[in-house]
């Protein structure tokens, strides 16, 4: 069983969505604060974390940066619909995922199913035959099957969120895709408004795998549409 930790200071919401999460199948661990978040954090197995940004003590800014110090658990931040610096801070700062208040509880248990399913481990008993395992763009390479990539020899650590990112735009150098087209990349029902959360993915790629990211040789932007991978001839 899958345990979440949520972390919202209004007492309502937080039992809401416990409640919701337990009718599924997931166990469920509350904090009421950034403080009490990291401390539940440091104790117990946590395979997902439902992370508030606007908290007492410690926002979930801090919270997030803490966590992403110790874990790569997947972590989706639950913002106001006002607070888009703060989305993009926490995506920055390698929040898996974001969803806006107000949201419905489908939404919501659609997201952690979505967060969890891609960050789960990859099973070499029934490995694809449909898509190359191993993606190569000039010194970059991917490998699908181990979830590693390299670039001119460096091991380059991604999210979920980026590496099927970067393999949907690997997978076909040269196709422009638009942000709708990447958010579907790691979201199989991506909802409008969610789009421009791509553009902080890239940048961040960006920043991992280009020498000088201000001048992208792999990730080109085109612009009014949206990105491409660089052709490999």
């Amino acid at each position: 069983m899958k345990t979440i930790l949520v972390v919202e200071d209004e007492r309502g919401i937080n039992e809401m969505v416990c409640d919701y999460m337990e009718a599924l199948g997931f166990s469920t661990i509350s904090a009421y604060d950034g403080m009490e978040a990291l401390k539940v954090f440091r104790k117990q197995e946590i395979d997902l974390v439902l992370l508030d940004i606007m908290m007492p003590r410690l926002d979930g800014t801090e919270v997030l940066r803490e966590i992403r110090r110790e874990s790569d658990v997947p972590v989706i931040m639950v913002t106001a619909k006002t607070e888009e610096g703060d989305t993009v801070l926490g995506l920055e700062l390698g929040a898996d995922d974001y969803i806006a208040k107000p949201f419905s509880m489908k939404e919501l248990a659609a997201r952690v199913r979505t967060v969890l399913r891609r960050s789960a481990p990859k099973q070499s008993t029934a490995p694809e035959v449909s898509e190359e395992e191993e993606l190569v763009i000039a010194d970059l390479k991917m490998d699908r099957a181990k979830h590693s990539v390299s670039v001119r020899g460096a091991h380059v650590e991604l999210t979920a969120a980026q590496f099927d990112i970067l393999a949907k735009l690997v997978r076909s150098p040269g196709r422009v895709f638009n942000r709708m087209d990447l958010l579907q990349a790691f979201q199989e029902d991506p909802y409008e408004g969610y789009e421009r959360s791509i553009d902080v993915h890239i940048k961040n790629i960006r920043k991992l795998i280009e020498e000088d990211p201000a001048h992208p040789e792999y990730i080109l932007t085109v612009w009014g549409v949206g990105y491409k991978m660089q052709d490999s001839e």
